[in-house]
């Protein structure tokens, strides 16, 4: 079913639905025919026929809502379990080093609560919860700052990679003169 607002039903919504499925399944074991329920009920005859197929092969569960069609969302709770688990690090939870990303926040969510979030919905569970991406506040203990200096000054240079002369060039593939 296409809504023009672009969104779905409402739990209120699904609910009178629901209802309405129910009264109208009541009426198919009465014994009325599909116009009548149609009309009775105001909605379409082909809606009345689709809820009769689905009653006919599932019973009144086929014509039960099947719940709101949105995206999974955590609970309070699971939300607080998570941010302990998050807490304890990627160590405790079989990753080799310290760092969380998207993707393993996301497997961790999986893991503990069996509900799937893609990248970008886990990003916005984690933005909606106030937590953000991380930076380290201060550099690694075992670094050496007079090493990476002697580093820059005497052993890059040699290592890097020349420049090309600044001679006459073309832009063609072919000729030698581009290379």
């Amino acid at each position: 079913m296409r809504y023009a607002q672009g969104g779905g039903l409402t739990d209120a919504e699904r609910t009178t639905r629901e209802r309405l499925r129910l009264q109208a399944v009541g009426c198919l074991e009465g014994g009325q025919k599909t116009a009548e329920i149609a009309v009775a009920l105001r909605i379409s005859v082909r809606s009345v026929e689709r809820w009769r197929r689905a009653w006919r092969e599932s019973g009144e569960v086929g014509v039960l809502s099947k719940g709101s069609p949105g995206r999974p969302r955590l609970s309070e709770a699971q939300i607080a379990r998570l941010e302990r688990e998050l807490e304890r690090g990627p160590l405790a939870h079989g990753w080799a080093d310290q760092r969380w990303t998207l993707g393993r926040i996301k497997t961790l969510i999986g893991r503990l609560f069996h509900v799937s979030y893609t990248v970008e919905d886990t990003w916005r569970l984690l933005k909606r919860h106030g937590w953000s991406w991380q930076q380290p506040t201060r550099r690694a203990i075992e670094r050496d700052d007079d090493a990476v200096e002697v580093w820059k000054k005497e052993t890059w240079p040699r290592v890097r990679p020349s420049r090309r002369s600044a001679g006459p060039g073309s832009s063609s593939r072919t000729r030698p003169g581009s290379r």
